[in-house]
């Protein structure tokens, strides 16, 4: 946590209210995301007992299951839920725009020009908090890999074709979400913790309810305070017990399963079974009336636990669009566009889905690019944000000053290159050593330039080193004028890949070797994850 980070902390136990992390939105919230709502049964994991989903804040759509032990009722959830989730993300696919990018040619291995498709727009889903992207990740494991008819005529219970769709998609933005700076899929929790500090623990701060109660605490002398809405938003309950602003992200409250959603399953089930042993007739039309009261009751008390987690969702996204996007969050929903652009490529052109384990090499390019996006992210979160920056000037990681001096010089070479000199007066105290490299943002890309001497107290001698053309005398507006205000930073703008890794028929013994394909049409072995 960095010190702008613990004194927000601070102020907002003082002031009762929560304070800003940032002045600008860090993360792309699009203009029509899909929410996702789930709820999970108590004492078996993963098991779903109902969703609200939809694009709209008015009209979301209600998914229960009314006995989650029913292996058919789960899996008529699971299609149900793939008929809203699947047209919402084929109405991106077809939108594209053509780029040209750089790829390597097969035949020759060289670097050509080629023109692609990317999506013009992607979709996003939201859900409440971080247990909510592993409830998604764990939906798209435990439906990728489900049997259709077609593919097994034996299977005992085969899936429609869009349920194991569903789960390549859901695998794959589970995965994104593991990228820093990623937005196909977003917790709320994150969203405003990202954004704002509260004067409460980090893992109280997974509790929507709670968060926004910090937030949204009137700060005068007659509101509350934020810790007073919060434990109420935690704690407070009716006069039956129930919880004012029920979790349902996705674990329900105890109370709630045992004083209503148990009993009312009781009385399903009872129905059904009266159901199936009544005679045709006036007997099971009531017996049948009897089965959809209980459902409809364990429908309404189902909706009525999420509904307050739904509001507080939309809420959550109303607060984010009222701050204005970052400069560079553009840059990252780009690559967020590629990876959807990319996915649907796969999808389309069928291939198999997403296997259970990564081998050797893939799991090692996955973990080099998020530690690449993470750097990047902290890096252009500086540069956009103010507010970020002052946390790494305190850390002695970046510097504001002024621009004192220029003194022209030049590289001794055949090629006289210039390299002038800057003297800057700043108030910071960064952490300099001798040919330190600083950094600034020149029309979005980076100049470097290095620490050559202190000058006094406050006073450093810079000189910069490039983008300033290829002549003798430097580019106009490349080098700083005296006057000018610019913040430097310890830290790169852009970060640099890291070493080749081998193809994946190249892996070596040490790291389990090349990857078998004499079992790619076997399937994996059965893990509890893969249970619902």
């Amino acid at each position: 946590m960095s010190l702008i980070a613990t004194l927000a902390r601070l102020e907002a136990v003082e002031r009762g209210r929560a304070q800003p992390l940032a002045t600008v939105r860090h993360r792309r919230v699009s203009e029509r995301p899909l929410v996702f709502v789930p709820m999970t049964t108590a004492g078996e994991a993963g098991a779903p007992l109902g969703a609200l989903v939809g694009t709209d804040p008015e009209e979301p759509r209600l998914l229960v299951v009314a006995q989650p032990r029913d292996r058919d009722l789960r899996s008529a959830f699971l299609a149900e839920l793939a008929d809203v989730v699947l047209p919402y993300l084929d109405g991106f696919g077809d939108e594209v725009e053509h780029v040209e990018r750089k790829e390597t040619d097969a035949e020759t291995g060289k670097r050509v020009t080629v023109e692609v498709e990317l999506c013009a727009d992607a979709p996003q889903l939201i859900v409440p908090s971080r247990a909510g992207v592993e409830f998604v990740r764990l939906l798209g494991r435990s439906m990728r890999f489900r049997r259709t008819a077609e593919q097994d005529p034996d299977t005992p219970y085969p899936a429609p074709p869009r349920v194991p769709l569903l789960g390549r998609w859901l695998t794959h933005y589970g995965e994104r979400a593991r990228v820093p700076g990623s937005s196909l899929l977003l917790a709320a929790t994150d969203l405003l913790n990202r954004h704002w500090a509260t004067g409460q623990s980090s893992l109280e701060d997974q509790h929507l309810g709670a968060l926004l109660a910090w937030i949204e605490a009137d700060d005068g002398p007659d509101g509350g305070s934020g810790a007073e809405a919060a434990l109420r938003a935690e704690l407070g309950r009716d006069r039956e017990g129930m919880l004012l602003c029920p979790p349902a992200g996705p674990a329900t409250d105890p109370v709630f399963d045992n004083r209503r959603l148990a009993p009312a399953m009781e009385r399903y089930d009872r129905a059904r079974q009266l159901l199936a042993t009544a005679e045709d007739g006036g007997s099971a039309d009531e017996r049948l009336g009897e089965l959809h009261r209980a459902e409809r009751e364990i429908r309404r008390l189902v909706a009525d636990q999420m509904r307050p987690t739904w509001s507080a969702v939309w809420r959550t996204v109303e607060l984010m669009r009222a701050l204005p996007e970052g400069s560079r969050v553009e840059d990252r929903w780009t690559r967020d566009r590629w990876s959807f652009t990319a996915h649907r490529d796969r999808v389309r052109a069928g291939e198999p889905p997403q296997p259970r384990r990564d081998d050797a090499v893939t799991a090692a390019q996955k973990l080099a690019a998020r530690e690449t996006a993470q750097a990047q992210l902290e890096a252009q979160e500086a540069l956009d944000d103010p507010l970020v920056l002052a946390g790494r000037r305190l850390a002695g990681e970046a510097f504001l000053s002024e621009v004192i001096d220029v003194e022209m010089a030049w590289s001794e070479s055949k090629r006289p290159s210039p390299r002038p000199l800057v003297t800057v007066r700043t108030d910071d105290r960064p952490h300099l050593g001798e040919r330190v490299k600083v950094f600034r943002s020149l029309e979005g890309r980076p100049q470097t330039a290095e620490f050559v001497r202190y000058e006094g107290e406050g006073t450093l001698v810079l000189r910069v080193m490039d983008r300033m053309g290829r002549a003798k005398d430097p580019a106009e507006g490349s080098v700083p004028a005296k006057g000018d205000r610019i913040a430097w930073t310890l830290f790169e703008h852009d970060q640099r890949g890291g070493p080749k890794l081998p193809d994946p028929e190249e892996t070596p013994w040490t790291h389990g070797g090349p990857p078998r394909t004499d079992t790619a049409e076997i399937p994996d072995l059965v893990t509890p994850e893969d249970l619902l």
